[in-house]
């Protein structure tokens, strides 16, 4: 059975089909709940909030876009509200000081000796860049681990957000620029550094 299949039954009532729809994307969009928030109970709440309203909202749903793009919206909603209410004084994204092009040139920024695909794989640098991330204000958080973490498109995070292909284009490029300053000290190339494999 397709998806738009189990979109049609779920809206008649039918709970299994619903459950179906939820099986094929629920890890990815726990992952991204996870690091949106950073904290696996308020993941794993704000993903039984996200699939609630997605069953409750199923008449809304779209024909002709992807059930799991609609849920990584809905969920990512979610944990924008969950964070602001944490914490209120969230700098807004036109408030945050993040340098433009001109100004990191005139700063020393060391590049990155380790390739970013090998880096990945190993444990420690998983874990400064998993907290280089969650320093970034959640506007910036969420375009990185929309299109860098969760690999979806440029269109496909746009539709996630709400937002234009520029708009997302222009966060992360900026995310970037302030991901690519917050790690450089890290990724200055230091051979004494090691680095355990997972």
């Amino acid at each position: 059975m397709n998806e738009a299949q189990l979109i049609d039954r779920a809206r008649n009532g039918e709970f299994d089909a619903f459950a179906a729809l939820v099986e094929t994307s629920q890890g990815k969009i726990y992952n991204h709940l996870l690091r949106m928030v950073g904290n696996p109970e308020d993941a794993k709440e704000l993903l039984q909030e996200s699939y609630l309203s997605a069953f409750r909202n199923l008449g809304s749903f779209k024909e002709g876009s992807a059930f799991s793009t609609w849920v990584y919206r809905i969920a990512t909603n979610h944990a924008l509200m969950r964070l602001r209410r944490k914490h209120p004084e969230t700098v807004g994204l036109d408030e945050i000081q993040v340098p433009t092009h001109d100004e990191l040139k005139q700063r020393t920024i060391n590049d990155w000796d380790l390739d970013p695909a090998e880096a990945v794989l190993r444990k420690e640098v998983r874990q400064v860049l998993d907290d280089a991330i969650q320093g970034l204000p959640p506007t910036y958080r969420t375009v990185v681990v929309l299109r860098d973490v969760e690999d979806l498109s440029t269109v496909e995070t746009a539709a996630v957000l709400g937002i234009s292909e520029g708009a997302v284009k222009t966060r992360l490029h900026r995310a970037r620029l302030a991901l690519r300053e917050k790690l450089s000290d890290y990724f200055e190339g230091d051979d004494s550094r090691e680095v355990d494999t997972p």
